[in-house]
């Protein structure tokens, strides 16, 4: 049993994907994100950096993880799943894990800053941002041509990581018409019964409600 600290964000669904994934049995702990729940002194000793998610694994002493790519990671040493032990498959599905971590979170993040929340709407700043997601989307079409799933022939913590990233593509004001792999590959995984159950965890509504909390907790460092 562990307890899952959560809201309505893309990198929360990773988790709650990946604990579905597992059939771990968890509590999901919802924060409120707009009231700045993160920052508060009891949750940064979970995680220093007032983010979610996080988990506390009571079968390990109460051993707290935070950052969602560390729990992904965590979860599959734990389990034995969705992540292969010999070193040329696991170093295969981390570096695409990674390349989530460093590229198509942060710059779909980004995106959705400057097209929905920034002050002013600079138009450079958003063409530039949405030129590197579908430069994302492109490295993920031409990996997801050569094989059925992100790190290939078998469905790992890559895949866990980069759906719920691709899901708010239409909110991003992206699209996929021009990416038939990956609308083939998210159609896959968008199918699998432990990512509807998932979506429940919180419930998903619709982008434009359950992300605008991430960001506008985030709002002060925007000035």
């Amino acid at each position: 049993m562990l307890d899952f600290y959560t809201a309505g964000t893309p990198n929360g669904y990773k988790v709650a994907i990946m604990l579905e994934e597992c059939g771990i049995a968890y509590t999901p702990r919802y924060l409120d994100l707009g009231a700045l729940e993160q920052k508060q002194d009891w949750f940064t000793a979970i995680n220093p950096n007032g983010r979610v998610p996080a988990i506390v694994d009571h079968d390990a002493a109460h051993f707290a993880v935070f950052e969602s790519g560390a729990i992904l990671i965590y979860l599959a040493d734990k389990t034995g799943l969705f992540c292969p032990t010999d070193p040329l498959g696991r170093t295969t599905v981390l570096q695409w894990l990674m390349w989530q971590m460093a590229g198509l979170g942060p710059m779909t993040g980004q995106l959705n800053v400057f097209r929905h929340y920034f002050p002013e709407k600079l138009e450079t700043v958003i063409n530039r941002y949405e030129r590197e997601c579908y430069r994302l989307y492109g490295v993920l079409e031409r990996q997801l041509v050569k094989q059925r799933f992100v790190a290939g022939s078998e469905y790992s913590i890559a895949d866990i990581a980069c759906w719920p990233w691709v899901l708010s593509y239409g909110w991003a004001g992206l699209s996929l018409a021009n990416f038939p792999a990956l609308q083939r590959w998210f159609e896959e995984v968008k199918t699998r019964p432990a990512v509807t159950a998932a979506l429940k965890c919180p419930p998903l509504k619709d982008p434009a409600s359950d992300y605008r909390r991430q960001v506008e907790s985030t709002r002060p460092t925007l000035a």
